[in-house]
């Protein structure tokens, strides 16, 4: 590894400091925090051992309204689970939901029976436990949410989502780093609090199953438009979250970039500078994030406009830049930047040249290659170590994110055009009518594996397969 220093500096994007000036705290709601963290009863070493707990909640979502929830733990987002590479990990779920549920561990890579799909339903008011070990170099920044077969949408709009940490133990960013996690999740109330879930045979409901359930209310965390407080000259880590069922964040800080240093499966070889970052749903970033303006003024993280819709069904505010959290600089003196190696870890690259199958996808309106889902079906058929090539082509005339479960895999090229880095990811958007090439090695635990379109109303409608890998 080169552990030569790189000083954390950025670049900023026009000559003008990165704030608005602004005297005093930023208007708006409460202080950033946090989601609450998941406490291990385990005294085991190597053992975290965690009860996790999905019932109905009354909760205040938004300010002066109570709305019935479906709640981890009593919160939303749940709590956050924390791991290092090579724990065992023991969730004891307990399903307290008047309907079934699962626990899909988004991005793990472990045995297809701990991996919470639509093939092992928890039923109302049962329990299972979840066990599985962490792989060493899983290091990284995943979720948890459920995906019971057609429902996976509607219980995560009431609530069912929170992060997953698994720490390495010789992280190469600073251990100094005031680390922030940022779930993002939007949602849609009724004027009398209630969650907006409407019958897909309503104007609302069939808009809603061609785009993808989106809501007009932004949620950091469970909150709208925190207040995030940084220190002139800090540097912090961001894990973003995308937990929303459809909308795409196309996320910026006027007048500053961000070090993007980690995608879905972990951190990059090196960091990579970008004026702003396109998080699909489902997928996450990790962000190294630096205090440029004065002491005492203000800025924004914004979601800028992204049009990931057909013309048709575009929603008419769909150009309109939203603030998501207010960033409030705190009256200390600045302090110096933290140093960061040059290089952060060694990714190595799956040989495409070794593929011993190419497979096409065609995603269109609702359907993979031509089929709805079928649970009693095998889609894809294929031996445990081969190694494949997926094209996956979008057909129509908007964005749709793929997901795969159990393994994680490298982007190839993106309608021909090269991936300018290696990186592991779990989920890539595919904007309409492109086509997006990834390399898959299924290394251990075989059996019935999802792949799916993770727009969750396009997924409970059946844009879903399973990949069986046999022995």
């Amino acid at each position: 590894m080169n552990a030569a220093p790189w000083r954390l500096g950025f670049r900023l994007a026009t000559t003008t400091a990165l704030v608005v000036a602004a005297s005093g705290a930023p208007s708006g709601p409460p202080a950033f925090s946090n989601p609450p963290l998941l406490r291990s009863v385990s005294r085991v070493a190597g053992t975290v051992e965690v009860t996790l707990t999905a019932a109905p909640a009354r909760l205040s979502l938004r300010p002066g309204v109570t709305t019935d929830v479906y709640a981890y733990n009593g919160s939303v987002p749940g709590p956050t689970l924390e791991a290092r590479e090579g724990d065992r990990v023991i969730v004891h779920f307990q399903n307290k939901l008047p309907e079934p549920t699962t626990v899909h561990w988004h991005g793990i890579h472990l045995p297809v029976a701990q991996d919470g799909a639509p093939f092992s339903p928890v039923p109302a008011g049962g329990e299972r436990d979840y066990v599985f070990t962490l792989a060493r170099g899983s290091a990284g920044t995943y979720w948890y949410h459920p995906h019971t077969d057609m429902q996976t949408g509607p219980q995560v709009a009431r609530g069912l989502f929170g992060a997953f940490i698994v720490r390495a133990a010789d992280d190469p960013l600073p251990a100094s780093l005031p680390e922030k996690v940022l779930i993002l999740a939007d949602n849609r109330l009724l004027p009398n609090g209630a969650i907006d879930l409407p019958d897909m045979h309503t104007p609302q409901g069939r808009l809603d199953d061609e785009n993808g359930r989106e809501g007009d209310l932004l949620f950091v965390n469970g909150q709208l438009l925190p207040t995030l407080t940084i220190r002139s000259g800090e540097v912090q880590r961001w894990r973003v979250i995308n937990a929303s069922g459809a909308r795409v964040y196309r996320l910026a800080i006027p007048g500053q970039t961000f070090l993007h240093v980690g995608s879905d499966g972990g951190l990059f070889e090196r960091p990579i500078e970008v004026k702003e970052i396109v998080v699909a749903n489902s997928e996450r970033v990790e962000l190294l994030v630096r205090g440029t303006g004065a002491p005492g003024s203000s800025a924004k993280l914004q979601a800028l406009p992204y049009d990931r819709y057909v013309p048709q069904t575009r929603p008419r505010n769909w150009n309109i830049t939203r603030d998501l959290v207010s960033i409030q600089y705190s009256d200390d003196a600045p302090v110096r930047p933290a140093a960061l190696a040059k290089t952060l870890r060694r990714i190595p690259a799956l040989d495409a040249s070794k593929a011993t199958a190419t497979r096409v996808f065609a995603l269109t309106q609702g359907l993979i290659n031509g089929k709805a889902m079928d649970m009693h079906r095998v889609d894809v058929t294929t031996r445990l170590g081969a190694t494949e090539i997926w094209q996956i082509e979008n057909l129509v005339g908007m964005d749709h994110p793929f997901h795969l479960h159990g393994f994680q895999f490298q982007v190839i090229d993106h309608n021909g055009v090269a991936e300018p880095f290696v990186s592991w990811k779990d989920a890539v958007n595919v904007p309409k009518h492109e086509t997006v090439r990834l390399v898959v090695r299924f290394t251990d635990f075989p059996g019935r594996w999802m792949f799916h379109c993770h727009i969750l109303s396009h997924e409970d409608m059946g844009m879903m397969g399973i990949l069986e890998v046999k022995p």
